[in-house]
Formats: C-alpha cells, structure tokens, sequence
C-alpha cells in the first residue's frame, strides 16, 4: 500500500540545505516518537536554527568536540543536548556533512498518542502543555541521550522519523529572535513558529545565569 503524502517520510536530502530553509519548513511536519512503550506524534509548531561555527549561540561555535560531534556528520540525523543537567533537548542536523547546523524542537502539539505523552508529562494542565518548550517535549517524548546520532531517515522501524505531514504556509510563518540566545547572536530572526498556535513557548531573553559567564542555549 503507498502512504498517503502527509505520511511519507522526508529525505535526506530536505535537510541537505542552508539551516535557514529547513528550519521554517519544518513547521507543520510530523515528528514519529517510537518506542517499546508506544508510538507518539507531533506536529512541529516552533523551531530555532543554530548554524554551526558561523554562529555565536551554537554549540559548535568554537569547533568539534566529543559533546557536539554529531552535529558535524551527515544531514538528517539527531543531536540531543542535556542541558543544566536537567532536561534534554532534540535537534535536528542539517546542511551539508561538516557544517555542524542544526534545527532545535521548540514545541508542537501531540496528535498521537497522548495519554503515553500525559503519562510522561503528569503535570502538563492542557494537552497543549504537553510539547510546549523543548524540555516539555523531549520529556513527553522520551528523548534521552541514547538517540543522540540517530539517522532520522533510517525508516519506519527506527526510533524517530519525521513525515511531510502539513506545512505551515509562508504566510503563516512568524520569526523572532531565538530564545534564551545572548551575546552577538542574541537578535538574529533565527526563532521560527506557526502563528497563532497555542502549543507554541513563550518568548524569554536572555539571562546570564552567573555573573561573568555565558548562559549556554537550550539549542544546537
């Protein structure tokens, strides 16, 4: 049976391009959770693009590490940040191998498999709580480590995948200085998210969390 176009996967090559495409066109695609415990859906509704060593608020600004390696290989897999030494965050890299660019999951509205994500997000007060920030939804959908480098274009059996879904339309695309993001990269339009949905966070600026020493970004 052929999949119907919003269920067939997006190719290698979507996320072989410039950060500043992928990003916006990732809105409204849906990203595949799969686990043993359950499968869970989300429709991608904010996004943040971090491009690599051109850019002051990426992890890899300053080069390759151990930390940050998978962001230097090929386009579409996964980078997943702890972050604070609390939550997770999932990116998606993009752009041509050794480019280190990289899309962070802001936030989006489960679709599927929401009492799995509510089980994991006990104390989200709405459904649209549930993926609202990227902390929220790498918890809901158990995002840890362990799929850091993950190739998302592996297919239908691996553990996440992300389909065409419905694209936002450019008219409907809003952009914004990205969040949390100081120093001189703290105002580029690099904050992407579909207007008017409620499952998008809410904008905060940065804060220095110590004195004299730069706040690491929620992103890649």
């Amino acid at each position: 049976m052929i999949a119907a176009p919003d269920r067939m996967p997006l190719a290698r090559e979507f996320f072989d391009r410039p950060v500043l495409e992928v990003a916006p066109e990732l809105l409204g695609r849906t990203l595949v959770r799969t686990s043993p415990e359950g499968t869970i859906e989300v429709r991608i509704t904010e996004v943040e693009a971090y491009a690599g060593e051109a850019d002051p608020g990426s992890h890899a600004y300053r080069g390759r590490t151990e930390r940050n390696a998978s962001m230097f290989g090929p386009p579409g897999h996964a980078y997943v940040y702890f972050i604070y030494g609390m939550w997770f965050s999932l990116n998606l890299v993009c752009g041509p191998e050794g480019t280190a660019s990289g899309v962070l999951l802001r936030g989006g509205e489960v679709i599927e498999g929401v009492d799995l994500a509510r089980a994991r997000r006990p104390k989200a007060r709405r459904d649209r709580e549930l993926a609202q920030g990227p902390a929220r939804l790498a918890t809901a959908l158990d995002v840890t480590r362990a799929l850091n480098g993950v190739d998302l274009c592996a297919g239908p059996n691996g553990p996440l995948s992300v389909l065409a879904g419905h694209p936002v339309p450019p008219d409907q695309v809003r952009s914004g200085p990205r969040t949390g993001v100081g120093g001189d990269g703290a105002h580029h339009p690099w904050r992407f998210w579909a207007d008017g949905d409620p499952t998008v966070s809410q904008y905060r600026p940065h804060v220095p969390r110590n004195r004299g020493k730069a706040r690491q970004q929620d992103g890649a």
